[in-house]
């Protein structure tokens, strides 16, 4: 097989007016954070497309021009805001050095198909764009939580010394409060204790009733999937206000097992939709099979039919968790001051003291929900290897 060469050289006219915009939006960010935004904007364009033009057609040279803008840019950087700025000033050069090399020697249409007109090769990548830029719109908050919370000062911004990288400006020591704290380590022990549970119900309930919703005899499945899933789409705090009233009246409310009935209610839905999933694929005969050799309907479940659905069954298991480990809005009407839980301790610090070891916690958190979410696309993984609809 032979390498992907470039197809050929792009005119000047077009790939200097692309490199000009993508460094007018880096002039935007830029001179946001000088306080001039349409000075950093035009500045931004002028600038990287003179370097487009000056790499392509005089210099011509890609690695050395490369090098050549990251410590352009690198330099313009630290002079405009120290060394983080001369970080993120090198990473714009390597980035723009590849960038106008990649137009200019047309390497951009070699993995796309050839028959592609200019305006699909030009949805082809906006479209990438635009998923990229909403991704960093939704990513961006969760990355400058995880730095703040190692702030040496009771902040919740950024000190000149964590600007500076200076090691004085980080401390673990909001850590230290969380895992010291009695109030905190009492709602992290309620979370602990509540969340395990109502996944466990959650599982149980949920995986019952998508095998039985599965089956194309049940009379009104629609329906009663429908009401089954509605957790997840009533808003949260009608939801919440009509467990309160109904706990209320038999009891419930402010109890431990009020709780945690709240939040399986809340992770079933999760648990049905993942399990059904994994049910689309399931081969029937496997239990007609397993009933004609004498084995009883749990027999049946236990050996036939959940080994293939565990895949399904966790995953859900696992959504279930999250959503009682993070939910806040339900216990607050329906748990009391002893069944205080971790985001319910998160939601008191905000609105009555601002602790910044809130932004610890939020950390460990984001931590153990990426965890949890790379246990769950495993699972999925291998789910479909069982099915057989990807290769092992």
């Amino acid at each position: 097989m032979t390498a992907l060469t470039p197809i050929s050289r792009t005119p000047v006219s077009f790939y200097v007016p692309v490199v000009a915009a993508a460094g007018a939006l880096a002039g935007l960010f830029v001179g946001t954070a000088q306080g001039s935004t349409i000075l950093g904007v035009l500045l931004g364009a002028i600038l990287m497309g003179a370097i487009a033009f000056v790499i392509t057609q005089i210099i011509k040279t890609e690695k050395a021009s490369r090098w050549g803008v990251v410590v352009l840019l690198a330099i313009v950087g630290f002079l405009l805001g120290g060394l983080p700025a001369a970080i993120i000033g090198g990473l714009f050069g390597w980035f723009f050095g590849w960038f106008s090399f990649w137009l200019y020697e047309g390497r951009y249409r070699a993995r796309v198909a050839p028959y592609l007109t200019p305006g699909q090769v030009l949805w082809h990548f906006t479209f990438r764009v635009i998923c990229g830029a909403i991704l960093v719109f939704l990513i961006t908050p969760i990355l400058v939580v995880m730095p703040l919370s190692f702030n040496a000062e009771d902040f919740f911004t950024f000190t000149p010394e964590m600007l500076r990288f200076d090691p004085e400006g980080y401390s673990l020591k909001h850590y230290e409060d969380f895992f010291t704290n009695a109030d905190w380590q009492q709602a992290l022990a309620n979370s602990v204790k509540i969340a395990p549970v109502a996944t466990l119900l959650s599982v149980g309930f949920g995986t019952l009733a998508a095998i039985g919703l599965s089956q194309p005899h049940v009379p009104f499945r629609r329906a009663i999937m429908a009401i089954l899933i509605s957790p997840m789409i009533v808003p949260l705090i009608i939801s919440a206000a009509g467990m309160y009233f109904f706990y209320s009246r038999i009891g419930l409310q402010g109890t431990y097992m009020g709780v945690v009935l709240a939040h399986a209610a809340l992770g079933i839905p999760f648990v049905i939709i993942t399990v059904t999933a994994t049910l689309v694929g399931f081969d029937n005969s496997l239990t007609r099979a397993a009933a004609n050799m004498g084995a009883g309907p749990v027999t049946t479940f236990f050996r036939v039919q959940m080994p293939l659905i565990l895949p399904g069954v966790i995953s859900g298991g696992l959504f279930a968790f999250i959503t009682s480990f993070d939910e806040v809005v339900v216990v607050l009407f329906v748990g009391s001051a002893g069944q205080k839980t971790l985001p319910w301790q998160m939601f008191t610090g905000l609105r009555e003291q601002i602790s910044p070891t809130i932004l610890a916690v939020a950390t460990i958190l984001v931590a153990i929900s990426v965890a949890l979410l790379t246990v769950v696309e495993l699972l999925r993984r291998r789910s479909e290897r069982l099915r057989g609809m990807s290769p092992g």
